[in-house]
This record gives C-alpha cells, sequence and structure tokens, in this order.
C-alpha cells in the first residue's frame, strides 16, 4: 500500500517537473517574440531581437532539457529508493 502512495507521489512531482519547464519554455518563447520590437538596441553588432530568436533561445532550450534530465533523473533515484525501503519493510514485517 505504501509503494502505491510513492507511485502517486512520484507522478505527481513529474507532472509538476514537467509543467513547470513548459510553461518557461512558453512564457520565453512567445514573450521573446512578441517583445522582440521594443528589443531593438545592437548587441555584438546585431540586433537584440535577432540574438534573442537565433541564439538565446536556443541556449534557454538546452538548459531547460539539461535540467529536466537532471531533475528527472534525481525523482527516479528517490522513488526507487522508496520502493526499496518499502520492499525492507514489508519483507521484515512478513517474516
Amino acid at each position: 500500500m505504501e509503494s502505491l502512495a510513492a507511485h502517486s507521489i512520484y507522478w505527481q512531482r513529474s507532472r509538476r517537473l514537467s509543467f513547470g519547464l513548459l510553461l518557461i519554455w512558453a512564457v520565453a518563447t512567445f514573450g521573446g517574440i512578441f517583445f522582440s520590437r521594443e528589443l531593438n538596441f545592437s548587441f555584438f553588432g546585431w540586433p537584440f531581437s535577432f540574438w534573442l530568436a537565433a541564439q538565446g533561445l536556443l541556449l534557454l532550450y538546452c538548459v531547460l532539457i539539461a535540467y529536466y534530465a537532471w531533475a528527472a533523473r534525481k525523482l527516479d533515484e528517490a522513488y526507487r529508493d522508496q520502493l526499496r525501503k518499502d520492499s525492507i519493510a514489508a519483507a521484515s514485517a512478513s517474516g
């Protein structure tokens, strides 16, 4: 029964992580594109709006992917540890 609770918590945290990163992606993508006309200054010799679209958002996407991989691995390890603890507790209680 405890593994069912651990499973529910795992998926709740996994969905929250995915939703949070998708929200950051959506705000950065659509916000950057929507406000790009107001970002009219030179950045390393190029208009900042061009740099943001061509380089900045791609770097952000790579950071989001790397963070997701790290956080999902950490979440998976915590879930596996909880399942091990539950199975050890069940085995010691049954015999």
